[in-house]
């Protein structure tokens, strides 16, 4: 049952700061940054937010920046949102893992249109 809470939890923290980031003014969170994954501790006590960009690596770094300097106010946004005895503490990590399944899209797309190629003939 454990468990079960967690992930609820979990997604109910995910949803939450996703609403935050919008009311955010820093221009390094504004643009297409989302949310990856959200891990929290078993105690609740950590929460690591994993942040991409559209724009790439460098950009999820900039918001990743952005955010941390935000943390406060982030955390206490969370706390009047959600019925938590105590608040996690937040850390944010930037990854590309839009930027990477974009990759992995365009590749499937340039292998669909090679193998349309194939069954009409051309080479």
């Amino acid at each position: 049952m454990a468990g079960h809470r967690l992930g609820r939890i979990t997604e109910d923290i995910k949803r939450e700061l996703t609403a935050i980031f919008r009311k955010l003014k820093d221009p390094r969170v504004q643009g297409l940054i989302s949310i990856v994954r959200v891990e929290v501790s078993g105690d609740l006590s950590y929460c690591t937010v994993y942040i991409s960009a559209m724009e790439g690596m460098e950009r999820a770094k900039d918001a990743v920046a952005g955010l941390k300097s935000a943390s406060g106010f982030i955390r206490h946004e969370l706390g009047s949102r959600l019925p938590l005895r105590k608040v996690p503490e937040l850390s944010f990590r930037a990854t590309d893992s839009i930027e990477y399944s974009a990759n992995i899209s365009r590749i499937i797309d340039e292998l669909k249109d090679e193998k349309k190629g194939e069954r009409h003939g051309q080479p």
